[in-house]
């Protein structure tokens, strides 16, 4: 869902994006999630206070939006939030090395018991 607020009487030449799509802003439902006068009021502080919030809400210039011809999609201004898992590469690669080490080690064992069983 988009909400459009246009002014007359507005004295800024920015435009207010806000994402509301966190699970902050509304219920979950079955088919469809719910807005609840406590998400619209978190959403309307947002508005009315015109600061930039994390992976929420930022005022871009109007010159901005006109070189990015005129699109509107919140998601081309306000940078969605990271829930990947961070994996530390160092940790990772020395369980590894502890895997392999282990197959080799299982391999030559496999090895033995197969030059036994042919002697």
């Amino acid at each position: 869902m988009n909400i459009l607020v246009l002014s007359k009487h507005k004295t800024d030449t920015k435009t207010q994006f806000i994402d509301a799509t966190g699970e902050d802003f509304f219920k979950k439902a079955t088919n469809n999630n719910v807005l609840e006068d406590k998400h619209i009021e978190k959403i309307m502080h947002i508005f009315d206070s015109k600061e930039d919030v994390a992976h929420v809400a930022v005022s871009i210039d109007n010159n901005k939006i006109a070189e990015n011809d005129y699109n509107l999609s919140v998601s081309s201004y306000v940078e969605a939030k990271d829930n990947r898992e961070v994996i530390d590469i160092a940790e990772l690669n020395a369980e590894i090395s502890k895997t392999v080490a282990k197959i080799n080690e299982l391999r030559a064992d496999i090895d033995n018991i197969i030059k036994e069983i042919e002697a």
